[in-house]
């Protein structure tokens, strides 16, 4: 294929890639993201392959191999379009049947989705509640795109907002329409994105753009879901952020271990440069861009900011100190901006349907939608996407089922192991940067994790602390030996040997290490503590006194 010389070009090459499909020809699309693959999704697509060649379909039915779908709880699932019937755990045996009902325009009735309780049956994807809930502007291509095959993402509608930043808009026309949209990073500390833009469009030096695709936090499968299903899309974005900004180099770090996403971002790459998206003189336009894929190093702490822009340089992913601005000041000293893999993909479609339309989406200052990744003691794990201001209600009842046991949740933690855990009574807060923050429970990356009534709270911040002390790089006093010493009270009090004045050196510890770690992963690592003992501290006054009267 021909470099693509011009906007106009672009836009054949979308037409005769539409115009060589049938739009009423059977697609079976079978989810392969992380949580599918790790249920032999593999097997499913060979299946289906290997029966419609065996019956000379081939034709008749297109088989295609997708990113994640978002139900990962009913995994391998697949979606049979253009009527988007839904089938759930899908193993090959299955396959000769749904082939069957497919060729004969059927639907095979033992596959659809059915409510635990009611036994009431959903066979298209808008009928299936953990689906029909839910506003999916970012994920919900997943199904409809082989991520590995650019003219998916082309046919609908992929790189148009790229196309029309370069020749309808000027640089700062795309960073102010960034701004009035009011996109806040969805990777933890929802900053203005646009904010964060200009500050590094405006620093002196080489202004560098980059891809955060570490993360690196337990039960958070966001980014992975949408990276990995639809790249092009983050890409797209990033390609849009440098120009504005006025990069020409970009770089994505993401994890080592991630086969299948470093497969697909790689592929992208390469199939955007073939076209001339990326690269020399991107359509044409003058404007230039070269994007390199770097790994992390298999610790948490490289997904923090100056770390892994550290990393990227060659050098061990250390932190920097806090009062310097990587927008200024970031890789090799020159201006950088860092986002997550949500953020970049919010771009194009802020681009091609304006800030208007976005702002419409949300709350007063927390706008468009959210991916939230959904673990626990839930029915429905998986990965959701609602707009800003949905209750948490709604996403752990009508997406997620509620709890297996059906009793009502003892708490709701979001952010990871620097986030927060409210209680039930809490359960109508809005999904909303603010007002989570301010009870102690924020958003983070979207990691919500459902804990029933049985849990320990003592144990679940012991575990946060286990896991953030093995992650520390150890560079600063305060978080290398604060959070062994509060690990160690901890893991005391769940022995039975806590004793009086453990929780008041708990909060000592905790506002030390807040106040003088380097980074965020040690000034917010005893968050999680802070909000149980906000909430629960009932039960660590508790399991002290029971230790205490054993002794």
């Amino acid at each position: 294929m021909p470099r693509l010389q011009s906007a106009a070009e672009l836009e054949q090459l979308r037409a005769d890639i539409l115009s060589g499909r049938d739009p009423a020809k059977p697609c079976i699309s079978v989810c392969a993201g992380a949580g599918c693959h790790g249920l032999d999704s593999g097997s499913v697509v060979s299946a289906f392959e290997e029966e419609v060649s065996k019956r000379g379909l081939a034709d008749r039915i297109d088989i295609r191999a997708t990113g994640c779908h978002g139900f990962c709880e009913k995994g391998p699932n697949i979606v049979v379009s253009p009527a988007d019937i839904c089938y759930f755990e899908v193993k090959p045996e299955d396959v000769p049947d749904i082939v069957t009902h497919t060729v004969k325009g059927e639907v095979l009735d033992r596959l659809v989705y059915a409510d635990p309780d009611t036994g009431q049956r959903a066979v298209h994807l808008d009928e299936v509640p953990f689906y029909k809930h839910q506003t999916r502007l970012l994920i919900g291509d997943n199904p409809k795109i082989d991520p590995k095959r650019i003219e998916d993402y082309v046919a609908l509608g992929g790189y148009s907002a790229l196309s029309k930043a370069l020749f309808d808009m000027s640089p700062d026309q795309v960073l102010e329409e960034v701004k009035k949209a009011n996109l806040r990073g969805r990777g933890g500390g929802g900053f203005p994105a646009g904010l964060k833009w200009e500050t590094a469009k405006n620093a002196p030096g080489d202004k560098y753009v980059i891809v955060n695709g570490h993360e690196g936090e337990p039960g958070a499968f966001m980014d992975r879901a949408l990276f990995t299903g639809n790249p092009h899309k983050v890409l797209e974005g990033l390609i849009i952020g440098a120009y504005a900004i006025g990069s020409h180099r970009g770089f994505i770090y993401t994890r080592h271990d991630s086969r299948q996403l470093i497969e697909h971002i790689e592929k992208a790459l390469a199939q955007a440069e073939e076209y001339g998206l990326l690269g020399d003189d991107i359509l044409g336009s003058g404007f230039d861009l070269r994007v390199e894929v770097h790994f992390d190093v298999g610790i948490f702490v490289s997904g923090e900011s100056s770390a892994l822009m550290r990393s990227i340089e060659g050098n061990p992913p250390e932190p920097r100190p806090k009062y310097i601005r990587t927008s200024v000041n970031g890789i090799w000293d020159q201006p950088s901006n860092l986002n997550n893999v949500e953020t970049w993909a919010n771009v194009p479609q802020i681009i091609n349907r304006g800030a208007e339309w976005y702002t419409g989406i949300g709350t007063e200052k927390s706008k468009g939608t959210k991916l939230v990744s959904l673990s626990g003691h839930v029915t429905n794990s998986g990965v959701a996407e609602v707009p800003m201001g949905t209750p948490l209600r709604n996403i752990v009842y009508d997406i997620g089922g509620g709890t297996r046991s059906g009793k009502a949740p003892k708490a709701l933690h979001f952010g990871g192991p620097m986030g927060g855990s409210i209680p039930e009574s809490l359960i109508d807060t809005p999904l909303d940067f603010d007002q989570l923050a301010a009870l102690g429970a924020p958003i983070g990356a979207g990691g919500l994790l459902v804990m029933d009534d049985e849990t320990d709270m003592v144990e679940v911040a012991r575990y946060f602390l286990d896991f953030l002390t093995k992650e520390s790089c150890g560079k600063c006093v305060p978080c290398r030996e604060g959070l062994m010493q509060m690990l160690k009270i901890l893991t005391n009090i769940t022995k039975g040997k806590g004793k009086s004045g453990d929780i008041a050196r708990l909060e000592d510890l905790s506002d030390v290490t807040g106040l003088a770690c380097l980074c965020a992963l040690g000034k917010t690592a005893a968050d999680p503590l802070k909000s149980m003992l906000r909430y629960f501290k009932d039960e660590y006054e508790a399991q002290i006194a029971r230790g205490s009267e054993a002794r």
